[in-house]
């Protein structure tokens, strides 16, 4: 079996810029062009449209849950890849000359697709650190960076495969790196809250 066709197929949906392409429907103008310069829902919520903000970032893990449902169904062991791929495919698209988003929302949605329960906790700590310090970056790193250790102990309570806790390591890379910048104004206090932003 050739299983280049669904790694590229699952890295082509993923690079598809909702953020940039909702913006520009309604009016916005290119998403590029303000705050961080980034097409994900963060930047998007800089314009003040919550509504386009809200259907990026459900579009955004859209599409990370569907690429791994797609191989799920004709090439279950390449799931893993298939999944990374799409969220390479956001933070790398082509359309874009590789300069994509976060990847956040996007791994979200893979994790959704891959286990459910281990997505929830993810979602749930990134839903409590937002609130209380109301910084979404801060809130995607800390949930993120958890995640091997959430996938982990799911292992140890038989409810993943121990394939996830890998996953989950290359994941938390990546958010890292994607985030690198954001994390050097965590810690010079220069990082903007959900308000500021």
């Amino acid at each position: 079996m050739n299983s280049l066709p669904y790694i590229l197929v699952a890295y082509l949906l993923g690079s598809i810029p909702f953020g940039l392409l909702l913006s520009h429907f309604a009016g916005m103008g290119d998403i590029r062009k303000i705050g961080s310069g980034n097409i994900g829902a963060t930047n998007v919520l800089r314009t003040g449209n919550k509504k386009i903000a809200l259907l990026t970032l459900l579009f955004d893990g859209l599409k990370g849950y569907l690429a791994v449902l797609m191989v799920l169904h004709y090439a279950p062991s390449l799931i893993y890849v298939a999944g990374l791929a799409a969220i390479l495919g956001h933070v790398f698209p082509v359309w874009l000359k590789f300069k994509g988003g976060k990847g956040v929302a996007t791994a979200l949605g893979v994790y959704l697709s891959l286990n459910a329960p281990l997505a929830l906790m993810i979602i749930f700590i990134w839903s409590v650190v937002a609130k209380i310090w109301k910084i979404s970056s801060l809130a995607a790193l800390v949930a993120l960076a958890l995640a091997p250790v959430l996938a982990f102990l799911l292992v140890v309570y038989n409810v993943a495969e121990y394939e996830i806790v890998s996953f989950s390591c290359v994941i938390t890379l990546l958010i890292l790196y994607t985030h690198r910048e954001n994390i050097k104004r965590l810690f010079s206090g220069q990082e903007g809250s959900f308000k500021a932003e």
